[in-house]
C-alpha cells in the first residue's frame, strides 16, 4: 500500500526548511517531494552583500539535490506550470503531472517590476530580490563609482518588505565612504511608508526613532508616503501624497543609480484559483495555515495572503520575516503529523518576527511578539553588535541547510528560553 505523498511547492528559505521538518514529523507515515524551479538555494538575506561585492553568489549558495536524496526527500527542478487545486494536481513545466495528497505551497512571490515603468532591472533600476540580480546590481555599482551621481533607494508603492531597503541604502553609504566618494553623492530614501520605520508594521519599538536617526546621521535624505509614476533613464518621477491621499508635492529625482523593491504577486502556476487565492495571486490560509477551500492545501512564507495592518495614503504590504516563516513551518509540520494520524489540525503559528537590519557599521534589530499588532512583547535596538550578529547568522542558516536540519535542538532551546516560540500555547 502506497504512502500519502506530501508535496512541498517551492525551495526558498520557508520551503527549504519546510522539506527537512515535515520528513522529520511524518518519516515512514508519508512521502515528501520537493518540486522547485532549480537545483539550488540562495540565502536571500545577504543579496544586499552581494551587491556591493561584500559576497560573492557561490558564498550563498546550497546545491540541493544530493541533500534532499541523503534526506529522503524526492526533488524535482522542472518547475511547476499549474496548481490544479481541485484536482489534488501539480501540472509541470515538461507536461508531465504529480499527484499530491497534501500540497504546501512555499513559492515566494511573483517580482511585479511591470507595473511601474522603467522599474527593474529590465529598466533602469537594479534590484537585491534574487541573487542573480544582486550580481548585475554590482557591476553597476562598480560602474556607478567611475561616474559618482546621485543615488535613490527605496520600495514603491504595493511593497511589501521595506528591511532589506533600509539595508541596501545604508550598506551603501558605508561603501561609499570606504571608497572615498560618499561625498559626491547625494543620497534619497524613497517609501510608501506613512512615516519611516513603519516597516508594513506600523513601526516595532522604537525603529521609526532609530530609522529617521540613522538617515538624518548619514544625510540621507527621505520622502514618505511616496508613489512612484515613472522612471526614464536618469530621472525618477514622484508624488508624496497627503494623509487624505491628495497629492501634497510631486518630485523629479535625479539619479545615478537606483534600486527600489517592487510589489508582490502570487506566481502564474496559483494566479486565478478560485478559492486558492485572492485577487493578487496570495494563498488564502486559516489560523493553521491551511487553505478553507482546498483543506489538504497549506501555505506558508511570502505567499501567503496577510491583510495590510491599516490604511494608509499608499499601500503598504506586510512584509513576512524569516522567523515568522520558521514558525508557520513547525505549524504545518506538526498539523500534518496530525493529519496522518486521523486527527484535525490544531497547530498554530505564532508569527513572532525576529529581524536584523545589517548596516554594514552597525544595524537594527527587533522582536515583534506577535508580529502583526497588537503585541505582546515590541522591542527594538541598535548599535555595531548587530553587524555581527547578522553575519553568524548567515553562516548558521547556510549551515542549517547544508545539514538538512530544520531547527538544532540548541536553537529551540535557546529561543524557548528567551521566551520566543514558533507555535501558540493551547
Amino acid at each position: 500500500m502506497s504512502l500519502p505523498q506530501i508535496i512541498i511547492l517551492g525551495a526558498g528559505l520557508g520551503g527549504t526548511i519546510a522539506a527537512y521538518e515535515i520528513r522529520d514529523a511524518v518519516k515512514g507515515k508519508a512521502e515528501v517531494t520537493v518540486v522547485n524551479d532549480q537545483d539550488d538555494y540562495w540565502f536571500v538575506p545577504s543579496n544586499p552583500w552581494v551587491a556591493v561585492r561584500w559576497r560573492e553568489p557561490e558564498a550563498i549558495k546550497v546545491h540541493l539535490p544530493p541533500i534532499m536524496k541523503k534526506k529522503g526527500i524526492g526533488f524535482t527542478s522542472v518547475g511547476a506550470k499549474k496548481v490544479h487545486a481541485a484536482e489534488n494536481r501539480i501540472e509541470l513545466n515538461d507536461g508531465t503531472s504529480l499527484n499530491y495528497d497534501y500540497l504546501v505551497i512555499a513559492t515566494g512571490p511573483e517580482l511585479a517590476f511591470d507595473e511601474i515603468e522603467g522599474l527593474g532591472p529590465d529598466g533602469h533600476t537594479v534590484s537585491v530580490c534574487k541573487t542573480d540580480h544582486a550580481a548585475e546590481a554590482a557591476e553597476a555599482f562598480d560602474r556607478f563609482c567611475a561616474d559618482p551621481k546621485p543615488i535613490v533607494v527605496g520600495a514603491v508603492q504595493g511593497a511589501s518588505c521595506y528591511g532589506p531597503a533600509y539595508e541596501f541604502a545604508l550598506i551603501l553609504d558605508t561603501e561609499l565612504k570606504r571608497r572615498k566618494i560618499r561625498d559626491k553623492v547625494p543620497m534619497t530614501f524613497v517609501t510608501a511608508e506613512p512615516y519611516i520605520g513603519h516597516l508594513g508594521l506600523d513601526g516595532v519599538g522604537d525603529t521609526k526613532g532609530l530609522l529617521e536617526s540613522e538617515l538624518r546621521g548619514r544625510h540621507i535624505k527621505w520622502i514618505c508616503n511616496n508613489r512612484i509614476t515613472g522612471i526614464e533613464e536618469g530621472m525618477m518621477h514622484c508624488e508624496e501624497l497627503a494623509g487624505d491621499g491628495s497629492v501634497k508635492a510631486t518630485h523629479d529625482l535625479p539619479f545615478g543609480y537606483s534600486m527600489l523593491l517592487p510589489a508582490f504577486r502570487g506566481i502564474d502556476a496559483v494566479m486565478g484559483v478560485e478559492g486558492l487565492v485572492n485577487p493578487r495571486g496570495f494563498i488564502l490560509a486559516d489560523k493553521h495555515q491551511r487553505n478553507p477551500t482546498f483543506k489538504n492545501v497549506y501555505s506558508l512564507g511570502v505567499c501567503v495572503a496577510i491583510p495590510p495592518v491599516g490604511p494608509t495614503p499608499v499601500p503598504v504590504g506586510v512584509p513576512k520575516t524569516g522567523f515568522m516563516i520558521e514558525s508557520m513551518v513547525t505549524a504545518i509540520a506538526a498539523n500534518l503529523k496530525l493529519e496522518l494520524a486521523g486527527k484535525e489540525p490544531t497547530e498554530e503559528a505564532t508569527w513572532n518576527a525576529v529581524c536584523l537590519a545589517d548596516f554594514g557599521d552597525g544595524g537594527v534589530a527587533f522582536v515583534a511578539q506577535p508580529q502583526i499588532p497588537p503585541r505582546n512583547l515590541n522591542w527594538s535596538s541598535s548599535g555595531k553588535w548587530v553587524h555581527m550578529a547578522k553575519v553568524g547568522f548567515e553562516k548558521y542558516f547556510l549551515h542549517k541547510v547544508r545539514r538538512g536540519k530544520s531547527e538544532p535542538f540548541y536553537e529551540k532551546l535557546a529561543m524557548h528560553a528567551l521566551g520566543i516560540r514558533k507555535l501558540r500555547f493551547k
